[in-house]
């Protein structure tokens, strides 16, 4: 799907309206395009057809790239992923592509970030600002990550409050997949953090003070995501760590317990073994009218002693 944007020129917030052509001033955002649109975007717009299918591809990385005064920049976008009914936390790439007239964003899915800036909640956004327009996205984006740091953290404090009631593997799945989102955000913080650094050292595009303010800011904040993201990730290794040696000393415990009920039970059934024989003469009081209360009442005190000693050297 591709669509063309321009904002009203003097509307704060930004207002956009639809148009039919890419043209000065515009935004064309390319949502899961066809390769009939790619083609036909790359000959209207003089723009390299590689530039448009890069962030097509799941496995691409963050980078900048020049191309004929075309500036290509890739970046890492999270996104929630249902699979099999189970919602996770990815990322993906948006690609975002600059020529001398417009820009062009192209994603594989509907990007929650481009979708803040047609509801109007970016402030002084302009579709004819390229440079602007680019370093808010990066804006958007890390505070998009943020965002989901945050609700991470509340997941993280919820499952822990879980465990403690009762250990689950519901939960400690949820942990796993968790752990895997803090991954993909640590990695593509990581090069999103180079790709800014690059534009900042490298000006591939014209900024002016304002802008190269605005990117300083953006990289602290992307910063301080990729900080956010290691300290939860640290945090729930430890909790992972914590919790299965939990859960193995709990195992210990019971196997400990069992063991200690199976020796006790073991005496009577072994004095019950003997006398249970059937040999000439029997053994001692056998013969005795009070035999039977008083083989039980010895195993029952012999099974008692071996308790109490057990209960006192703390084996269960």
């Amino acid at each position: 799907m591709m669509q063309v944007y321009r904002t009203k020129k003097d509307t704060e917030p930004a207002v956009i309206e639809t148009v039919d052509t890419p043209g000065e001033g515009t935004w064309v955002r390319m949502t899961s395009p066809t390769e009939t649109e790619l083609v036909r975007m790359a000959e209207t717009c003089q723009v390299p057809l590689d530039f448009l299918k890069a962030a097509l591809d799941e496995e691409e990385r963050p980078r900048i790239d020049s191309e004929d005064n075309v500036v290509l920049i890739v970046l890492d976008v999270p996104m929630i992923t249902d699979n099999e009914g189970i919602k996770t936390l990815s990322t993906l790439p948006l690609g975002i592509i600059i020529n001398g007239t417009m820009v062009v964003t192209v994603c594989s899915r509907v990007s929650p970030i481009l979708d803040d800036f047609m509801a109007g909640k970016v402030r002084h956004f302009h579709t004819a600002k390229k440079t602007r327009f680019l370093f808010q996205i990066f804006h958007r984006n890390a505070s998009s990550y943020l965002h989901h740091l945050r609700q991470i953290e509340r997941t993280i404090s919820r499952i822990e409050v879980e465990l403690h009631r009762s250990m689950k593997n519901e939960e400690l799945f949820q942990m796993m997949e968790l752990e895997k989102s803090l991954i993909y955000f640590s990695t593509s913080l990581k090069s999103n953090e180079a790709v800014l650094e690059r534009i900042l050292r490298t000006k591939p595009l014209k900024m002016y003070d304002d802008d190269a303010e605005f990117l300083e800011d953006v990289i602290i904040e992307n910063k301080q995501a990729m900080e956010m993201s290691q300290i939860y990730l640290h945090i729930l290794n430890g909790m992972t760590q914590a919790f299965a040696t939990i859960i193995s000393n709990n195992l210990n415990i019971v196997m400990k317990f069992l063991a200690s009920i199976t020796i006790i039970i073991a005496i009577p059934t072994m004095i019950a073994s003997f006398y249970g024989m059937n040999v000439e003469g029997g053994g001692p009081l056998s013969q005795s009218p009070l035999g039977f209360e008083l083989i039980f009442g010895i195993s029952f005190m012999v099974s008692a002693l071996l308790g109490l000693f057990m209960w006192r050297k703390k084996f269960f």
